[in-house]
This record gives structure tokens, C-alpha cells and sequence, in this order.
């Protein structure tokens, strides 16, 4: 890769030419380190047990392993060209719309807010399913009739999430919850990897053949998988956290993405490789499913993998419930009623929706690619190599702009694969399930 400097331009050329609203949240109040668990909070959510069966069965060892490798190394580099431009053209852009606007002009500043929408969307769609399923897989170790179903989970999940969202006013607000969700996220990585584990050393060979059912299935498979590689360790939305950050911003920025991907990296590592280490092929994407023990220990690991579900969801869903806040004027103290009632019909609303999605199509592998394709790939890599040129574009020797391009054309060649993948995944599902299917 080619080293590039984080120096701000002073090229006045593609100045923003509509209104940027100010915004109702709190911004320039965390440290680095805070940001760092956000960003910790991301990657080693729920979604790490699932990356076994949607990563790993369908790419095996080598294909599994190198790709995870690459996708850290090139995800890292491009946050920090995102990072470096948070201050472009001497001003502070909190909101990932905002810094493309500022580089482009009024149609990327909107393009850029649907892709980003589209991605967070798809996102709390992947949160709502995986937690629902693990409300779902601590019921079934209680009620072997098996009375409710997938779709009652994911309802009760939306439930618990429009509560904490309504008691949540903003992404600043979840200090305490952090830290409650990095205790949760090593309960369930702990568990599975200890489970798993166990499970492996007294297990025959396992099967880590790929098995397809033709060529085709192979294509569309492998790339899926490497769509759910990228998803993995990016969040669509770096610019509104390091907008939380206390100045030097672009320092503090770079540190907090130092440490996601170093120690960050290291729990989803290892509940990723030791669960398709334990169950091979026959993996499910939901690795507790997989793994046999003690009743309570299952049961702790899936009510904690539940709750923490709810914490990441509303650091994915706080840039909608930022633009909502910020258009409709909602200021002073959270706790006034006209702010609560507004709270509960935005986020409500926006929850609600998102619920209904989730319950009704169930399908976490096939969400996961499509959001790899729709979003992350032009978000996270084509976008931020093509502003960091455009921006950088008189600073920059004509081999690290070729660097660029190359990054550029790449990924929009990726994603146009991988959203036909995902779309091509979604539809075979929903012809094998109903909706509100019970997967």
C-alpha cells in the first residue's frame, strides 16, 4: 500500500452549496479511547457468531483466513483515509454526507446519505435477526415444544430496542453502556470459544470440504462471503463518531482505529476460527447453535449475546435518530416530555419498520452480503480512496493516484458482484421459506 500524508488541503475549489445543518447531539466531548469502543463495540458484536458459518464454511481455511487478514488490512487503511479528511478544507464534517458533500457538491452529498441509510439499515436488520435468534436459542433450552418462533423473538427484540432507544438520547449517552457491552461481548465469545473448544478436541475429523451444488453456486457463494469480509470490520458511519471526538480529532480518530484493529480484532479472531475449527462445514450461522454444554452456560451466553444485540443496534441507528432530532429542533434536556414523545413516535416508528423487515425475511447470511455490496464496498473503500483523491489529488505523486484508481475500480467491480449475490441469495431463501419464516 502506498503511505499517504494526512496534511489538510487548501484547494477552495468544490465548496458545499446547500445549508449543513448544526446538529441537536453532542459533539468534541469523548476520548479516543471512547471511540475506541464504540468502534470495539461494532466489530465484536453479536454478528462475530455468526462469521463461522457466513465467512468461513463458505471460503474454508485458506480462502477464510487470508481473506479475514486482507479485509482487516485494507478496512484499517481505508477508515484512516476517511479520518484524515474529517477536518478537509479547515472545517469539521460530522456526518459522512457532510465531507462528501463538501468534496463533490449537492448530488453526492444526497447519494451519500441513501448509501449510507441503505447500510445502517441493513445493519440493525442483521442485529434485529441475530438477536432475536438469541433470545430464541435461550427459549429453546427451557420449552422444548417450541411455541413461539423466529418472528416472536425479532418482535420482542424491536420491543426492547425502541425502549432503550426512547431512554438513549444520543451516541455520547452510552458511556456507562459500553461498558456493559464489551462485559456482554466476552460472556458470549468466551462461552462459544470455551464450548466450541471443548466440543472439538472430543469430536471426530470434521468435514471442511466447500460443498456446492454446481459452478454457479461456487461463484455466487464465494462472493458472498467476501462481501460479508468487508461488512465485518467497517460501520458506514466514522465521520458521526469521530465527530464525538475531543480535538486533535484526526489524532484521536487515528488512535481509536489503532486500537479496533489490533486488540480490537483479537476476540472476533478467535471465535470465528476456533468454531469452524470445532464444527467444520456443518457449522451453523449461529455458532451457539453448534455448540453443546452446561444448560445455564448456554443460556448466560445467549441472553448476553441478546442484550448487547440492543446496545449495538443504537450505535447504528444514532445518525437517523441524529437527522430526525436535528430536523425536527429537538433540544434541551432529554428528559423534557415534548423530547420524550418524540423520541417515542421518531424511533418508534423507525424501529417498528425495521422489526417488520427483519421478522418477515430472516435471512442473516444473505442481509449480511447484501449490505457488504450495497453499501460498505462504496462506502468504506470506492468512496473514501475516491474523495481522499480528489482531495489530496495536487499532493499526490502520480503512483499513489494510480494506487487509488486501482482501489476504485476494484471495488466497484466487487460490489457490483456482490450485489447481484446478495439479491440472487435473498431471492432463492425466499422461495424455500415463507415469510415470517422460523430459520
Amino acid at each position: 500500500m502506498v503511505a499517504d500524508n494526512g496534511d489538510e488541503p487548501d484547494d477552495d475549489n468544490n465548496k458545499l452549496t446547500l445549508h449543513v445543518p448544526e446538529t441537536s447531539h453532542q459533539i468534541s466531548t469523548d476520548s479516543w479511547f471512547q471511540a475506541g469502543f464504540v468502534l470495539t463495540t461494532g466489530i465484536n458484536s453479536v454478528f462475530v457468531l455468526g462469521y463461522s458459518g457466513t465467512i468461513m464454511v463458505p471460503l474454508g481455511w485458506v480462502g477464510g483466513v487470508v481473506g479475514l487478514l486482507l479485509a482487516t488490512a485494507i478496512s484499517l487503511y481505508a477508515n484512516m483515509l476517511v479520518a484524515k479528511l474529517h477536518e478537509f478544507d479547515g472545517k469539521r464534517h460530522i456526518r459522512y454526507r457532510d465531507l462528501a458533500g463538501q468534496i463533490y457538491g449537492r448530488e453526492a452529498y444526497y447519494i451519500t446519505w441513501a448509501l449510507q441509510y441503505v447500510n445502517l439499515f441493513m445493519i440493525n436488520i442483521g442485529y434485529l435477526i441475530l438477536g432475536g435468534s438469541a433470545l430464541k436459542a435461550f427459549y429453546v433450552l427451557f420449552n422444548k415444544e417450541h411455541t413461539l418462533k423466529l418472528p416472536h423473538f425479532i418482535a420482542i427484540e424491536g420491543v426492547v430496542c425502541i425502549l432503550f432507544a426512547i431512554s438513549t438520547p444520543h451516541l455520547s449517552s452510552l458511556r456507562i453502556w459500553l461498558g456493559c457491552s464489551t462485559v456482554l461481548s466476552l460472556i458470549y465469545i468466551i462461552v462459544a470459544c470455551v464450548l466450541a473448544t471443548k466440543d472439538g478436541l472430543n469430536a471426530p475429523p470434521r468435514d471442511y470440504t466447500i460443498h456446492w451444488t454446481s459452478t454457479t453456486s461456487r461463484i455466487f457463494s464465494t462472493i458472498g462471503a467476501s462481501a460479508n469480509l468487508v461488512f465485518a470490520f467497517n460501520t458506514g458511519m466514522l465521520p458521526e463518531i469521530q465527530a464525538t471526538v475531543r480535538q486533535p480529532a484526526v489524532k484521536n480518530m487515528l488512535k481509536a482505529l489503532y486500537f479496533q484493529f489490533s486488540v480490537g480484532v483479537v476476540p472476533m479472531y478467535a471465535v470465528t476460527f476456533i468454531g469452524y475449527w470445532a464444527y467444520g462445514s456443518s457449522t451453523a450461522t449461529y455458532l451457539l447453535n453448534s455448540a453443546t454444554g452446561p444448560l445455564w452456560v448456554k443460556a448466560s451466553a445467549n441472553i448476553s449475546a441478546f442484550l448487547q444485540s440492543v446496545i449495538a443496534l443504537h450505535i447504528f441507528a444514532s445518525p437517523a435518530y441524529e437527522y430526525l432530532d436535528t430536523k425536527f429542533g429537538i433540544t434541551g434536556s432529554a428528559l423534557k416530555l415534548q423530547n420524550i414523545a418524540f423520541r417515542i413516535l421518531a424511533r418508534g416508528s423507525y424501529l417498528t419498520i425495521s422489526t417488520l423487515v427483519s421478522a418477515m425475511l430472516p435471512f442473516l447470511g444473505d442481509f449480511e452480503s447484501l449490505t457488504g455490496a450495497l453499501s460498505t464496498f462504496p462506502l468504506t473503500f470506492i468512496l473514501a480512496n475516491h474523495m481522499f483523491l480528489m482531495a489530496k489529488k495536487n499532493k499526490l505523486s502520480s503512483l499513489q493516484q494510480s494506487w487509488h484508481w486501482l482501489n476504485v475500480g476494484f471495488f466497484a467491480l466487487m460490489s457490483v458482484a456482490a450485489t447481484v449475490t446478495g439479491i440472487r441469495l435473498i431471492i432463492v431463501d425466499s422461495k424455500e421459506y415463507h415469510i415470517f419464516a422460523d430459520v
